[in-house]
């Protein structure tokens, strides 16, 4: 079976990461705030989203017991718009992606979807009233399209992480696609996993088995 990104670093260094379990249809309120926040500077977009997810979770007290709907719905409104699940689970397929049906590819990412929810959810009870987000000097070309904006999260229960995240300019305004945390990119970790699965039972097994951990 997989060997999860959580069992690299424990469920503090997870906050971060846990605001990339994306799922389900965004609510009509995070689409009237896509076009404000995704046009901002790639530091501030990223400051933005992550202090509003932040917030959203140090007031709900049924995220931070690890409620799977609540969690779903504060990942809807204050995360999904502003991320590419999809190329996430392209990349994360590798080569496997282009030969996956239609069917098997929006099958996929509804399954990865759940596999990254259900693997970070523990990392929200994690979160106290002193956890915050400060960005880190900007490094490399503002004006490319493919960049990566740095950051640490700092909590009281534990030392600062660092936690990079990899963004595309759309015509939508920037979108997160990967991230990294503390030295270990999302999509490198998963790819490894996908591969290995791909090979011994095909892309059906590897839905199959990331949907039964889902259960």
């Amino acid at each position: 079976m997989f060997k999860t990104f959580s069992t690299l670093l424990s469920a503090r260094r997870l906050l971060g990461a846990s605001f990339l379990c994306l799922a389900g249809l965004a609510m009509g309120s995070a689409h009237a705030q896509d076009s404000a926040i995704s046009g901002k500077s790639p530091s501030d977009f990223v400051q933005t989203v992550a202090n509003n997810a932040l917030d959203a979770i140090k007031r709900d007290q049924a995220v931070k017991a690890g409620d799977l709907v609540k969690i779903n719905q504060v990942v809807n409104q204050y995360v999904l718009p502003y991320v590419n699940l999809e190329k996430t689970t392209r990349l994360a397929a590798g080569r496997h992606w282009r030969t996956a049906t239609p069917k098997q590819q929006q099958e996929l990412v509804q399954a990865f979807k759940g596999t990254l929810i259900r693997t970070y959810s523990g990392a929200f009870t994690k979160v106290d009233q002193r956890s915050s987000f400060a960005m880190l000097p900007f490094r490399g070309d503002i004006n490319a399209s493919d960049l990566v904006v740095r950051s640490t999260l700092s909590q009281a229960n534990g030392p600062a992480v660092g936690i990079d995240y990899r963004l595309e300019k759309t015509p939508q305004g920037w979108k997160i696609y990967d991230l990294n945390v503390e030295g270990i990119w999302l999509i490198q970790n998963y790819r490894n996993q996908f591969a290995q699965q791909i090979s011994q039972n095909g892309v059906d097994g590897l839905i199959a088995a990331l949907n039964q951990r889902n259960q």
